[in-house]
C-alpha cells in the first residue's frame, strides 16, 4: 500500500493581512486573532515563531535555541538525488518521491562520503540543505521538496528543507557542477549569448529573465540558486568562461544591478516570493594561471601579473553584487599566488595581505576585504569540495580541522559534502581541550581557536543562513502546488520572450553580402548543410536537426552533393577540454583535429613531449567544402557556437558569412541567416588572434596576462607583434574587422 504524497495533506491557515501557514503534521498557534507555526511545539509563541518580527531577530532567537546536532546539520549541502533518479525502486520511499538508499564510501568529484537514506538524512544527520542536479519536471521537483518538508516537521525544530542548484534557465551542454539542466524551464541562451544580446539591444532583458526565474523557481518550491557568476572573463583558456557574463566588468556589474533584485524579489534583499542568490565566485575566478582551473592541482593558483588588475577587472561586479544585498556569496577554490603576481591593492587603496589558502580559508580576502571593506551582510557559501578534494593551502590539516578554519573564516555554509562527524570532532575538541589540555599539537601557522569549533560559532553560522529562510517565508509555508508549478513554467510569454533573446544573441561578424539568404535568393538554388561537433555522433544528430528545420524553409532546398550546392550552411560546435581534469596540455582554443600541441609537466609550464588535440571532428573538411563551393561561384555561411574565445583560422577565411552563438538555439540562428530577423547581438568576449597571443614561456608566463580582460590585452602585448593599428591580440578577418568585445554587424537596409 502506497503513502499518500505529502502535497495531499497539507493544511492552510490564511492570516489576514499576513502569511499563509502551511503545515501537515505541526500545530498552529493561534495568538491575537492570528496563527503562527508551532516551530518547536510547545504551544507558546516566541521570537522565532512571530512573523511580525524581523528575519534577523528570528534567525538569532533560534541559533540559538538549537543544539549543537542541529547547527551542524545547516553546516553543510551536497549533491542529493530525487527518487525518480533511483534505477533500484527497492530504495525508493512508498510516496515514489524519496531516494532511501544507503551509500558506503560514495565518491564524486568533491569527497568522499558514505550517506544514508533521504529521510534518515534529514530525521537524524538534521541536515537541511541538498543541492538539485538531476532534471526533473516542475511538477515531480514541487512534490518532492514538499515531501522532504514535511519529514522535517517531525524534527525537534521545524526547520525548512532548502534546494538549491545551478542555474537552470539557460540552454546548453549539461555539465555536471556548471549547467546541471536545461530545458524544462523557459530557456534563454547561455549567458554570454544574453551578454551579446544587451550590449546590442538593452538591459531591460535581465527584468524579463530575472522575473521568470523568480516566478519559475519559487513555484516549484525550489528557493534558492548558485547563480550568476560575477567573474570577469580575462584568461580565455579557462573552462568556466561560458558561465560568465563576458569580459566587460562595467556590463556585469550593470546586468547585477538588475538581475539580483529581480530574482531575489527586492533592493533591499529577498522576499516572501524570491528566490536567494548566491553570486560566485568571489574575488572572481578568471584570473587563472593559463587556463588550469582549481577542481585540480595545476590550476590552485589565481595569479595577478598585472598591478591592480584585481580591483580593476575583478571586483566590480561583487561590489554590486553586496550593493544589491546579494543573500551569499560563494569564494573560489583557488589561492592568490604572492610570487608571480604584481602588487594589488585592497578596497582601501593599501596593499592586500597575501596568504596562500583558498579563499574560503582566507581570513583577508573575507573577513578584512569582503565584509568590512566592501560591507557584504549576507553570507558565505564555500564552493563544493573545499572540506576534501579541493582545500588548496590546507591540505596538511585534518578535515574536522578544515571544517573549523572555514568557519572561523567566516564561512557559513560548506558545500560539497556532509562532513558532519569531522565537524562535531573540531567542536569536541574544543570542549575538551584537544590542543590546550591535552597536548596535541597545532599544526604550525594556527592557534587551537583557529582550527576548533565553539557554540559561538556554530550559532553565528546558523543564524546568518536561518534569516535567509525566514525572509523567504519558508517557515510560514515551505509548500507548493505541483499543477501551479506546471503552469507557471509554461508561462506562454516566458518562452516568447526567451525565444526573442535567444535571436538577439546572434552576433553577424562577417558578410559579403550574401545575408540575408532571402527567398528571393533561394529561388533555384541548392542548400548543403553539415554539422560539426568534437565528436562525429553528435555531428551526425545535429546535421539530421538541422536539415529539419531548412526543409520547413519556403524555397529551400536541400542536396547532400556539395558540388550541386550553391550555398553551404555549416554549424560548427568546438570543445575542448575537460572541467574537473587536466588536459595534458593547455586548453586548446583552435578549431582543430590532431593538432600536435605541447603536454605540460607538473608545474604547468610547456614540456618537450607532445600529445594530438581535436576540438572539432573533421575540420578539415571546412576548407574543402568552402573550396568546392567558391570553384562554381558558391557561398559558405558558416556559424560557431561560442563557449570559449575560440580561435578562428581555420574557419573564418572559408566563410562567406560568419556568425556567432552562444548556446543560441539554431532555429533562432536560421532566423538571423534567412533575414526574418535582423542581427543585433555584439560579441561579449574578444577572440585571441592565435596560439602566438597565448604562447607560454619556458617559465609558465603567458605572452598576454591572464589577468586582464582580452580588450586590454593590447596594453601589455608586445611592440612588435602589434599591427599598423597597434593591435596584436584580437583575430582580425579577412575583411579587416577586429573580432573584438562589442563587435557585431548588422544588415544594410
Amino acid at each position: 500500500m502506497s503513502k499518500e504524497k505529502a502535497t495531499n495533506r497539507i493544511h492552510y491557515y490564511k492570516n489576514q493581512n499576513g502569511p499563509v501557514i502551511g503545515v501537515i503534521t505541526q500545530k498552529v498557534i493561534t495568538q491575537d486573532g492570528l496563527y503562527f507555526r508551532d516551530i518547536n511545539g510547545d504551544g507558546k509563541l516566541c521570537d522565532y515563531k512571530d512573523w511580525r518580527k524581523t528575519p534577523k531577530e528570528r534567525a538569532q532567537a533560534l541559533a540559538e535555541e538549537l543544539s549543537v546536532e542541529e547547527k551542524i546539520g545547516l553546516l553543510f549541502l551536497s549533491s542529493w538525488k530525487m527518487g525518480v533518479e533511483q534505477e533500484d525502486k527497492a530504495f525508493v520511499d512508498e510516496t515514489g518521491l524519496l531516494d532511501e538508499k544507503p551509500v558506503e564510501k560514495g565518491s564524486s568529484i568533491f569527497a568522499v562520503n558514505s550517506t544514508v537514506g533521504t529521510t534518515e538524512t534529514i530525521k537524524d544527520w538534521k541536515v537541511r540543505n541538498f543541492i538539485l542536479r538531476g532534471n526533473p519536471k516542475p511538477d515531480e521537483l514541487a512534490d518532492w521538496i514538499n515531501e522532504l518538508n514535511s519529514i522535517a516537521e517531525e524534527g525537534e525544530h521545524f526547520v525548512p528543507v532548502m534546494i538549491v542548484s545551478n542555474s537552470r534557465n539557460e540552454n546548453g551542454e549539461i555539465v555536471f557542477g556548471m549547467n546541471d539542466a536545461a530545458g524544462v524551464f523557459a530557456t534563454w541562451p547561455g549567458t554570454m549569448g544574453i551578454a551579446a544580446a544587451v550590449k546590442g539591444s538593452s538591459i531591460e532583458i535581465i527584468d524579463d529573465f530575472a522575473d521568470c526565474i523568480r516566478r519559475e523557481w519559487n513555484a516549484t518550491g525550489m528557493r534558492k540558486g548558485y547563480m550568476y557568476m560575477a567573474d570577469c572573463a580575462t584568461d580565455p583558456r579557462w573552462q568556466r568562461t561560458y558561465g560568465t557574463f563576458g569580459e566587460d566588468p562595467e556590463l556585469i556589474a550593470k546586468i547585477f544591478e538588475h538581475l539580483i533584485p529581480g530574482v531575489q524579489g527586492s533592493e533591499e534583499g529577498v522576499t516572501t516570493d524570491g528566490v536567494a542568490l548566491t553570486v560566485k565566485h568571489f574575488p572572481g575566478g578568471s584570473a587563472r594561471e593559463n587556463g588550469f582551473d582549481p577542481h585540480y592541482r595545476q590550476g590552485q593558483w589565481n595569479v595577478y601579473q598585472t598591478e591592480n588588475s584585481l580591483q580593476k577587472y575583478h571586483i566590480p561586479a561583487f561590489r554590486t553584487a553586496v550593493e544589491k544585498k546579494a543573500s551569499s556569496i560563494m569564494p573560489y577554490y583557488a589561492k592568490p599566488a604572492k610570487e608571480k603576481s604584481r602588487e594589488q591593492y585592497d578596497c582601501n587603496g593599501k596593499p592586500v595581505e597575501w596568504k596562500s589558502v583558498g579563499f574560503a580559508f582566507n581570513r583577508f580576502f573575507i573577513d578584512e576585504m569582503l565584509r568590512k571593506q566592501m560591507g557584504f551582510q549576507g553570507y558565505i557559501n564555500s564552493d563544493s569540495g573545499i572540506m576534501q578534494m579541493m582545500a588548496w593551502g590546507v591540505e596538511e590539516l585534518e578535515i574536522c580541522e578544515r571544517a573549523a578554519l572555514a568557519v572561523n573564516t567566516g564561512v557559513d555554509i560548506i558545500s560539497g559534502s556532509y562532513d558532519l562527524e569531522d565537524a562535531m570532532e573540531a567542536y569536541r575538541r574544543g570542549q575538551e581541550g584537544y590542543y590546550t589540555t591535552q597536548g596535541h599539537k597545532v599544526p604550525e601557522g594556527y592557534r587551537a581557536e583557529d582550527i576548533t569549533l565553539t557554540e559561538e560559532a556554530l550559532t553565528r553560522a546558523a543564524a546568518r543562513t536561518l534569516e535567509e529562510k525566514f525572509a523567504l517565508g519558508m517557515f510560514e509555508n515551505p509548500y507548493r502546488d505541483p499543477q501551479e508549478a506546471v503552469k507557471e513554467v509554461a508561462c506562454e510569454k516566458d518562452w516568447k520572450n526567451a525565444a526573442d533573446i535567444h535571436r538577439k544573441s546572434v552576433v553577424l561578424l562577417k558578410n559579403d553580402g550574401t545575408l540575408p539568404l532571402t527567398q528571393e535568393k533561394l529561388k533555384g538554388k541548392k542548400i548543403y548543410a553539415e554539422c560539426f561537433c568534437k565528436t562525429e555522433e553528435n555531428a551526425k544528430k545535429a546535421t539530421e536537426e538541422l536539415k529539419k528545420q531548412l526543409c520547413a524553409w519556403e524555397g529551400a532546398e536541400l542536396t547532400e552533393i556539395q558540388e550541386e550546392a550553391d550555398y553551404a550552411l555549416l554549424f560548427l560546435t568546438p570543445s575542448s577540454g575537460e572541467y574537473f581534469h587536466a588536459t595534458p596540455g593547455y586548453l586548446e582554443l583552435d578549431i582543430c583535429e590532431n593538432k600536435e600541441v605541447c603536454d605540460v609537466d607538473e608545474e604547468g609550464r610547456p614540456a618537450q613531449t607532445t600529445h594530438l588535440e581535436t576540438t572539432l571532428s573533421g575540420a578539415g573538411k571546412i576548407r574543402k567544402i568552402s573550396e568546392i563551393l567558391h570553384e562554381k561561384g558558391g557561398k559558405v555561411i558558416t556559424n560557431i557556437n561560442f563557449t570559449l574565445p575560440w580561435q578562428l583560422g581555420n574557419a573564418e577565411p572559408y566563410a562567406d558569412a560568419l556568425l556567432a552563438g552562444f548556446d543560441t538555439y539554431p532555429s533562432a540562428v536560421l532566423d538571423v541567416i534567412s533575414g526574418s530577423f535582423s542581427p543585433v547581438g555584439k560579441m561579449p568576449i574578444t577572440l585571441p588572434k592565435g596560439d602566438e597571443v597565448l604562447t607560454v614561456d619556458k617559465e609558465g608566463v603567458c605572452i598576454s596576462p591572464n589577468d586582464v580582460p582580452g580588450y586590454d590585452k593590447d596594453l601589455y602585448m608586445p611592440e612588435e607583434m602589434k599591427d599598423e593599428n597597434g593591435k596584436a591580440y584580437a583575430y582580425r578577418d579577412s575583411a579587416g574587422n577586429y573580432y573584438e568585445m562589442n563587435f557585431g554587424l548588422r544588415y544594410e537596409k
